[in-house]
């Protein structure tokens, strides 16, 4: 820090602080670009340039920490609005855990264990009237149970949501979820994911009277028969969701049933159970279906973030997982701001 004969205090430094020892935004910047795409030995040798060292690769891992403090505070922060429509999902993670047990290690010192768990990250994002979304709240849970996501919904009442104010909720098939909807959020309706209530069907299959040909009159072998037949069954699947009304989705879901239902009877129970809950999105604006009516918004946040957290392995704590969520959503959000600046200009 440089000093002047007098008037230290009062003096105003535009680069270093009073008692500051370095730019620690420095390492800040360095975990940003971390979840930009650097990889770990990208960091390594650019940290070199600046700082003449080589860090290490814990070091180097220790720089998402550094952001630990504005992840708490966004965690934390007041929700001021409630959004009528949310989409709910969980993404899983390994983190290690302190155990009860010791051991030594090769100098013969006493270490408690650590051994790595799977948590999953519960997370809601926020949909609005003009269709612009962002993610509202994340945690991490030991599953995906009712209590685990009523727990959830009470830390979104904490910080502000009004229970009764949401309308929908957008999810797949997470058991547990129902139960606490109607326990914390009384007025809200539960969207079924359609992509995965589609995909499903590819368990149930049978593949009874397969095509011989293609509908170009080429013979197909009983593998392209079988993909054609996967291909054709999903295709007028999501059709069935594209129609611009209710009564219109459910005419061609009839229709469906009545297509399918001689060649593969069990695929079709399968959709067609529970089918009502994939139809809620219709009770809102048209604009809004493509994006209420499955999870793929807060999906495409989540292979991101598994991106990322694959090449880690298992957190080394919670904090650290929940810190690199917290980095990779403030990437997020900087790609949709850059977009709406293209987009305006």
């Amino acid at each position: 820090m440089p000093k002047l004969r007098s008037g230290n205090r009062q003096r105003e430094w535009q680069i270093l602080s009073r008692y500051q020892r370095c730019l620690s935004d420095l390492l800040d910047y360095a975990g940003y670009l971390y979840v930009l795409g650097l990889s770990i030995r990208d960091l390594q040798v650019g940290l070199y340039f600046l700082l003449g060292n080589v860090l290490s690769r814990s070091a180097i891992n220790r720089v998402t920490l550094r952001v630990e403090s504005r992840m708490n505070a966004h965690r934390q922060a007041p929700i001021l609005r409630t959004p009528a429509i949310i989409l709910v999902d969980g993404v899983w993670v390994s983190i290690q855990y302190t155990q009860d047990a010791y051991r030594f290690d090769q100098a013969g010192h006493r270490r408690q264990c650590r051994q790595a768990e799977d948590r999953v990250i519960l997370a809601a994002m926020a949909v609005w009237p003009d269709g612009s979304h962002h993610l509202l709240h994340y945690t991490i849970a030991v599953t995906e149970d009712s209590t685990q996501w009523q727990l959830f919904f009470d830390e979104l009442i904490a910080r502000g949501v009004v229970p009764d104010a949401i309308e929908l909720v957008v999810s797949d098939g997470t058991k547990g979820l129902l139960d606490a909807m109607a326990q914390r959020l009384p007025n809200a309706l539960q969207q079924r994911c359609i992509t995965h209530k589609v995909r499903g069907m590819q368990n149930h299959l049978s593949f009874q009277a397969l095509p011989e040909q293609d509908t170009l009159g080429h013979p197909l072998s009983t593998t392209d028969a079988k993909a054609l037949r996967l291909f054709q069954l999903q295709q007028d699947a999501y059709a069935i969701y594209d129609a611009p009304s209710f009564d219109e989705a459910q005419a061609r879901l009839d229709a469906f049933k009545q297509k399918w239902q001689p060649f593969e009877p069990a695929a079709v129970r399968n959709f067609t159970w529970g089918s009502k809950r994939t139809f809620a999105f219709y009770r809102f604006a048209a604009d809004l279906h493509p994006l209420i009516r499955t999870t793929n918004l807060l999906e495409r946040f989540f292979r991101h973030f598994r991106s990322k957290s694959d090449e880690i392995g298992a957190f080394p704590n919670e904090q650290s997982c929940l810190t690199l969520f917290f980095m990779v959503l403030q990437l997020e959000h900087a790609k949709h701001d850059r977009l709406s600046l293209a987009n305006t200009s």
